[in-house]
């Protein structure tokens, strides 16, 4: 058996998220009914990790056990010939069977996308506000989140993970064009994480909080003390690193 490890992309408008679950078509399925055809057998892929329902993946990395012969990089067209439109196969490599998609990754970039004008073919891929945000408000918020935190105030409050620390290496606003996007690259991000942060500095944006009352909602280690999750479907995986952290 050899491993092989894709690089996908895909438009997460029409799925119930990347993770197959019993009710709703998901982007996990389709990659694994593509490589079932190919194989002749039921295929379980397994990603760095999930995305839930209209969020979108620029860098999703997922790897698979094959008996095939076929040399890595031809699974990019034969899989692009099958999967939907909204479903990318980037790059493919055969790696060790010691690569682990979820377990080896040692960063992961998310981007949040936001507009302040409508604009209907966009309207799946960034978040329309109709209010004035004030950029340097929020990026002296982002600050905040730098570094090595307990994310409890920023993530769901019905979970199962015990350990809510994490570290969030570099965190920026860019201001691109019609739109902007807030930039996360982290050691790893707990479930709604990056919405509620995104959701929260939009809201010092609009001027609900200061700046410095990201640091107090950090401390205070209570969901309820944080700004509101923000919608989906400006969210983005964007990439993800499994180079060794210095």
């Amino acid at each position: 058996m050899r491993r092989v490890k894709l690089t996908i992309a895909y438009d997460g408008t029409n799925y119930a998220g990347y993770q197959v679950q019993p009710n709703g078509n998901t982007v996990q399925a389709e990659v694994e009914t593509v490589l079932a055809k190919m194989h002749g057998q039921a295929m379980k892929v397994v990603a760095s990790g999930r995305t839930d329902a209209r969020v979108h993946a620029k860098g999703q990395v997922i790897h698979f056990d094959t008996h095939l012969s076929m040399p890595a990089d031809r699974f990019v067209k034969a899989l692009n010939a099958m999967l939907p439109d909204d479903i990318l196969v980037c790059s493919a490599e055969e790696v060790d069977t010691s690569f682990h998609a979820r377990y080896g990754a040692k960063r992961k970039e998310y981007r949040y996308f936001i507009r302040t004008d409508v604009d209907p073919f966009r309207r799946h891929h960034a978040v329309t506000v109709t209010y004035a945000l004030d950029r340097e408000r929020m990026r002296q918020a982002l600050r905040s989140l730098v570094g090595t935190h307990d994310f409890t105030s920023f993530s769901v409050t019905k979970s199962e993970v015990v350990d809510r620390v994490r570290t969030i290496y570099e965190a920026e606003l860019v201001e691109a064009g019609d739109e902007m996007y807030f930039r996360f690259v982290g050691s790893g991000f707990l479930y709604n994480q990056v919405r509620i942060m995104v959701g929260t500095l939009m809201e010092v944006g609009r001027g609900k909080y200061e700046p410095a009352d990201v640091s107090r909602m950090l401390a205070a280690k209570d969901r309820r003390s944080a700004g509101i999750t923000a919608p989906p479907h400006g969210l983005y995986l964007w990439n993800v690193n499994y180079k060794k952290v210095d």
